[in-house]
């Protein structure tokens, strides 16, 4: 029998690919899902996220990243920045809803354990524009989590509807592909 190139070591197994790891996963899961919640929730109780003034706060906080775009290590990327004048600042309440809902809807995910691996995508590639706009906070650490999660995606929602959902949809693609 022939020996693969690179074989996967028994921690890599036992974090990414056994149900044995679902427990850790499940808290790293909770803990996520919870940041996102309560930030999201936090937004959209506030008129200046969602209601009557919705944008204000977004316009708020891309014009503070706008400040940050001088000197010769600027905490905002030159591109970054010409993303949040020209596609962020016409559009605040359009951007304001999106960061909002989206929040509550990915740590709702994370949370029940329903495609973990979609859902925390989008939870990293959130935490990464706030980052790219010179936002540190949790936002780091939240990255760096969400990234072992997806790396996990197999075993991630096995304590969760993960564990119903996965295998019927990967039936499904099978059997579509026959």
């Amino acid at each position: 029998m022939m020996q693969h190139f690179l074989e996967q070591s028994s921690l890599s197994h036992f974090l990414y690919s056994s149900s044995r790891s679902a427990l850790l996963w499940l808290v790293v899961r909770l803990y996520i899902g919870y940041e996102w919640v309560t930030a999201g929730w936090e937004k959209i109780q506030n008129p200046a996220w969602v209601g009557d003034s919705a944008g204000a706060a977004i316009t708020g906080f891309v014009n503070n990243a706008l400040t940050k775009t001088a000197g010769a290590h600027p905490d905002v990327q030159g591109w970054y920045a010409a993303f949040l004048q020209n596609a962020v600042l016409p559009n605040p309440a359009l951007w304001s809803n999106l960061v909002a809902f989206g929040e509550v809807l990915v740590g709702i995910a994370i949370i029940v354990g329903i495609f973990v691996g979609i859902a925390t995508f989008f939870g990293a590639f959130m935490n990464l524009n706030f980052m790219l706009a010179g936002t540190v906070s949790i936002n780091p650490i939240m990255f760096v989590l969400s990234v072992f999660l997806i790396l996990a995606w197999r075993v991630a929602g096995y304590w969760g509807l993960d564990r119903f959902a996965l295998p019927l949809f990967f039936r499904n693609v099978r059997m579509r592909n026959l």
